[in-house]
């Protein structure tokens, strides 16, 4: 039996494409990479919704919350479509939360770099919940909108102090880093996601240190003792995103039941610090 939402006897129920729009006002799809699959991702035969379900991944198990609080439509970071799918099974994840959400009438939203270039975007909560001052883009598109951020502590740290501060920030188990430099950590370069792309960009623009994930072993090689380099994980670094998107839409629609998921849809697991 689905699990009645209390919010929804005191709220309105609206258009899904009312939610769309107000989330390309401030994530425009076009400003998200050419690789990427942003938007819609499926679009349910009813347009009118009673709640909205927020998450990080729009995982099989996240598909059923939302059907548990009464959501027709979730808005997702990571786009659960990415790849072309040849077939539907039950062997494969993707297509059984797809099926899913196709069996619960639930449609999907997704928002991925859209979100990464913005102002207020994924890079941007990295730097202020980092405390970074004077903050601008790492690798900027336009005057509002670029990969990165880039900015400064208002006192330097040492190198140890530093990962200490990204481990509280991030909540990550293990950061994996490059060697010290004998520099202070002044100016802090941070990409949230796989940013091993903008290493270069980092160095160029003097960076004492550069927060990110996915970084590979080769990766650790490149500062060549310029910069320190840290990787936080993927998930970690894109953590606050969820309640920020949540935030943003309860802002827009203080009527309207805006849910944010309880599932942890992070796939990497540390040994034996076992889960957060």
């Amino acid at each position: 039996m689905r699990i009645y939402n209390k919010l929804v006897a005191h709220i309105f129920s609206m258009q899904r494409t009312d939610i769309s729009k107000a989330l390309e006002m401030w994530a425009p799809l076009d400003s998200a990479e050419d690789f990427d699959n942003v938007g819609w991702l499926y679009q349910s035969s009813n347009p009118d919704i009673n709640g909205v379900l927020i998450c990080h991944d729009a995982l099989e198990n996240v598909i059923e919350e939302a059907y548990q609080k009464n959501c027709e439509m979730i808005v997702c970071y990571h786009p659960i479509l990415f790849n072309g799918l040849k077939r539907f099974d039950q062997t494969n994840y993707v297509a059984r939360a797809i099926q899913k959400a196709i069996s619960y009438n639930i449609s999907i939203y997704a928002m991925h770099t859209a979100l990464d270039k913005v102002i207020g975007g994924v890079s941007d909560l990295m730097a202020e919940n980092l405390g970074l001052t004077k903050v601008s883009f790492l690798l900027s598109d336009s005057e509002k909108s670029g990969m990165g951020r880039i900015g400064y502590f208002k006192k330097p740290l040492d190198s140890k102090t530093f990962l200490e501060r990204i481990q509280k920030t991030f909540k990550t188990p293990v950061i994996r880093h490059s060697n010290f430099t004998k520099n202070a950590i002044h100016k802090v370069a941070v990409l949230g996601g796989s940013g091993a792309f903008a290493i270069e960009e980092a160095i160029q623009q003097n960076a004492d240190a550069y927060v990110t994930g996915d970084l590979k072993y080769h990766d650790f090689f490149k500062p060549q003792g310029q910069l320190l380099l840290a990787d936080v994980g993927h998930f970690e670094s894109e953590r606050f995103t969820k309640n920020a998107i949540a935030k943003y839409l309860q802002e827009k629609f203080s009527n309207f039941a805006v849910n944010l998921s309880e599932i942890n849809t992070n796939p990497v697991g540390y040994y034996p610090y076992g889960e957060e």
